[in-house]
């Protein structure tokens, strides 16, 4: 893929951002940030609205451990197209990290809106709103999640731990018990089930 991508550096400057912009994220893929930067300046100076160039930079300035640049990236990038959902889940991400938890939650709700049955999307929104500490709402999305992915034991052990802290024991049982059907090696559910079974 490397070798047939590099075949276009040369072409015009879409064609040369196209292939620039593949050839960066292979080299982010493999962890090579260094070469994964050059592409993706090559593949912004060729294009300087292309979102995907864009994204794939702020990824690597987020990958250096710079959330606040990696931000200004994916608003670029959704300033170029505003359906760019790979910079607005980032965008998301970046927030989150930062702390910066409202705008985190805007924009996952933009892109639950976009992308309904997203159950990466899905689970941000559940995850944000229990570092809100709002339970009710972590456990509202985290039961749509189970609608789209209903085998996923961490989701299900989730949605147990969240009524086991609001008091629900049955609703707690229930789902610790789904959780271990599905993987029954995670530890901290046998704990759990194994103190509900003593009680």
């Amino acid at each position: 893929a490397l070798e047939t991508l590099k075949m276009f550096e040369k072409k015009d400057s879409r064609v040369k951002s196209a292939a620039a912009t593949n050839l960066s994220f292979l080299y982010y893929l493999g962890n090579e940030l260094e070469q994964a930067t050059n592409y993706a300046d090559l593949a912004i100076n060729s294009d300087r609205y292309n979102p995907a160039a864009l994204t794939n930079k702020g990824n690597i300035v987020f990958a250096n451990g710079d959330c606040e640049k990696a931000a200004e990236f994916y608003k670029e990038a959704l300033r170029n197209d505003s359906l760019c959902t790979e910079a607005l889940y980032n965008l998301g991400l970046a927030y989150k990290k930062l702390n910066r938890i409202d705008e985190a939650l805007d924009c996952f709700l933009k892109l639950h809106a976009i992308l309904p049955n997203s159950a990466q999307v899905l689970y941000q929104l559940a995850s944000i709103y229990q570092v809100m500490e709002d339970p009710s709402q972590a456990i509202e999305w985290l039961l749509q999640l189970i609608s789209v992915v209903p085998t996923d034991p961490h989701v299900l052990s989730k949605l147990g731990s969240l009524y086991d802290t609001e008091g629900d024991k049955s609703q707690a049982f229930h789902y610790y018990c789904e959780s271990y059907r599905y993987f029954p090696s995670n530890i901290e559910v046998i704990e759990w089930l194994g103190a509900y079974y003593i009680d």
